[in-house]
């Protein structure tokens, strides 16, 4: 049995063009998810997929990078599948592991896909140290009250309580009581 998934980063985004080539190449059981690819976490259809398919049945995806972003999460599922005896194919890659070829070519381009990770984390981090430099990015706005947090604590009230009254965990408020200023 051929098993499909396929894997977008957002709800905006739409599934349908991944499901259409995953149905034209035999899929005959569709798992989707709507999340990141940079780790397995967060992706539940991804698990039961795995979990669903048999010895003799092959995951299909039509990119490498729809399945993982990460040389490690992408050894780990094939490691997985393998050990199921399932194979994997990449409709758009021309992969298929139940060859050497195709054993080769997953690896490599698990690599390329990392790397591409990896190079679009440097590209924003150079961004957001040039906006800081410029002074246009400050940061996200802060959630937490801390003067407020501190006040409540030095008035006596229980870390516990003044969660609960502001919302926050307990160790928010440990954290904001550390560090107060001397």
């Amino acid at each position: 049995m051929k098993i499909g998934y396929a894997r977008v980063s957002s709800t905006g985004q739409n599934e349908a063009a991944q499901v259409d080539i995953l149905t034209r190449n035999g899929a005959e059981e569709m798992f989707i998810d709507k999340a990141s690819g940079t780790s397995r976490d967060g992706r539940p259809k991804l698990a039961e997929a795995i979990r669903f398919a048999r010895k003799g049945d092959a995951i299909v995806v039509t990119r490498l990078d729809r399945l993982a972003r990460s040389v490690g999460d992408l050894q780990a599922i094939a490691q997985e599948l393998e050990g199921k005896g399932v194979d994997l194919i990449v409709t758009e890659q021309q992969i298929d592991t139940s060859t050497a070829t195709g054993k080769l070519l997953f690896n490599m381009l698990g690599a390329i896909a990392e790397f591409e990770t990896d190079l679009r984390k440097e590209r924003q981090l150079e961004g957001i140290a040039k906006a800081k430099a410029e002074g246009r990015y400050k940061g996200r706005p802060a959630s937490v009250d801390g003067d407020a947090i501190r006040a409540a604590l030095a008035a006596g009230d229980k870390p516990a309580v003044v969660a609960r009254r502001f919302n926050v965990a307990r160790s928010t408020v440990y954290r904001v009581a550390s560090d107060a200023p001397a």
